[in-house]
């Protein structure tokens, strides 16, 4: 009897370990051999899934945010009754999952290393990957304002570029403070029913 194959499930899986396979070498360095090779398939079949290098690179950042930003996922987070609270408990996710996030923002860095600024706006990939964040932090946070889900985006990025180059001399939990800190005084000022 045949074997038969969810295709969706197995391309899901694929997609998993070419994650781990595009933080060790880097999306530039890695090959499709390379590849298929380090997850154990044949180059066609990771061809059949994947036409190019770029399109498994789109399709692992669209199912990485995707899978990121799920109910299932926001749910780990708890739902504190207030703001602080939920702040501080989104922070503390982003500590304990820390290396993972290093890892896909490093993927996407050398994505973008060699393209055009046009090149990054117009990939479909990238673009709806930050949607469904800002999407997710203001839903998570209760705020309908996407620009301070990316402000509060581009303070955990830096965050975390600088712990790549500095290590633990830049305080996470320090830096989660005043981030939370911030954001309240300005949301106060901003919004006093909240």
């Amino acid at each position: 009897m045949p074997k038969i194959v969810d295709r969706e499930l197995y391309r899901k899986e694929l997609l998993n370990k070419s994650f781990e396979l595009f933080a060790e070498k880097g999306y530039s360095s890695v090959t499709m051999r390379e590849i298929a090779s380090g997850i154990g398939v044949s180059t066609g079949t990771l061809y059949h899934y994947f036409p190019s290098k770029e399109s498994l690179f789109e399709q692992l950042i669209e199912y990485l945010s995707y899978e990121d930003t799920k109910e299932e996922e926001l749910a780990q987070l708890g739902n504190p009754p207030t703001l602080g609270e939920r702040i501080q408990e989104m922070m503390n996710y982003l500590a304990k999952n820390e290396d993972y996030i290093m890892k896909s923002l490093l993927i996407i860095f050398d994505f973008c290393q060699n393209k055009s600024r046009q090149d990054i706006d117009n990939n479909q990939a990238l673009q709806q990957a930050g949607k469904r964040y800002e999407e997710a932090v203001c839903c998570y946070l209760g705020v309908s304002d996407p620009a301070i889900a990316i402000f509060i985006i581009n303070s955990i990025d830096g965050l975390l570029v600088r712990r790549f180059y500095q290590g633990e001399r830049i305080s996470f939990s320090e830096q989660a403070n005043l981030l939370k800190e911030m954001l309240l005084a300005y949301l106060e000022k901003k919004q006093p029913q909240i």
